[in-house]
C-alpha cells in the first residue's frame, strides 16, 4: 500500500511537470508579444507585465515537486554524489525532517493564510491597467508547497525502502549516467 502511494505522488509530481513545461513554453510566446509589442509599438502593458511575473512564479513553485523527484535541484553534489546509497537516505532523511517539511509547513500555513486573506478582500494589482484576482498567484504558492511537501514525504518513504534494503536507489537514474 505504501510503494502505491509514492507511485501515486510520484505520478502527480510528473503529471504537474509535464504541465508546468507547457506553461514554460507559453511563458516564452508570452514574452515574445510583450517585447514585440514594446519594441515596435512603443506600448506597454501593466496587466502582460504582471502576467509574465504570475506565469514564472507558477512555473517555478509548480516545477518544485517535479524538479525533486527527478533530483534536479540544485545542491552541492560534491560529496553527495560519491556516497553509497545508504549514506544518501540518511541524507535525504534528515534534511527532509529537520528542513523540508517544517520549511513547507510554515510556508503553507502563512501563505495560506495570506491567500485566504486576498481572496476575502479580492485584491487586485495597485497598479492601474494590472491584473485582477492577486489572489490566485498566492493560492498558486500554497498548492506548489503542499506538491514540493507530497514528493518530500515520497523521497523520505524510498529512503527508509533503501535501508531496509526494498529499493536499490532513491533516484531513477538517468539515461547517460
Amino acid at each position: 500500500m505504501i510503494r502505491s502511494v509514492v507511485d501515486g505522488i510520484e505520478r502527480l509530481s510528473q503529471v504537474t511537470g509535464q504541465w508546468v513545461s507547457w506553461l514554460n513554453t507559453f511563458l516564452v510566446a508570452v514574452i515574445c508579444v510583450d517585447v514585440v509589442v514594446r519594441y515596435l509599438f512603443s506600448a506597454s502593458q501593466t496587466w502582460m507585465t504582471e502576467f509574465e511575473w504570475h506565469l514564472f512564479a507558477a512555473v517555478f513553485l509548480l516545477g518544485a515537486a517535479y524538479t525533486f523527484k527527478e533530483d534536479a535541484h540544485v545542491r552541492v553534489d560534491l560529496f553527495y554524489s560519491q556516497k553509497s546509497e545508504k549514506t544518501k537516505a540518511w541524507i535525504n532523511i534528515g534534511g527532509i525532517l529537520l528542513f523540508l517539511i517544517p520549511w513547507c509547513l510554515v510556508v503553507i500555513r502563512s501563505a495560506n493564510r495570506y491567500a485566504m486573506n486576498s481572496f476575502g478582500i479580492r485584491e487586485s494589482s495597485p497598479d492601474p491597467g494590472g491584473l485582477p484576482a492577486r489572489y490566485i498567484i498566492k493560492f498558486v504558492v500554497v498548492v506548489g508547497f503542499v506538491l514540493l511537501l507530497l514528493q518530500a514525504l515520497a523521497v523520505m518513504i524510498k529512503s527508509l525502502e533503501v535501508l531496509l534494503g526494498r529499493r536499490k536507489a532513491i533516484f531513477e537514474t538517468k539515461q547517460g549516467e
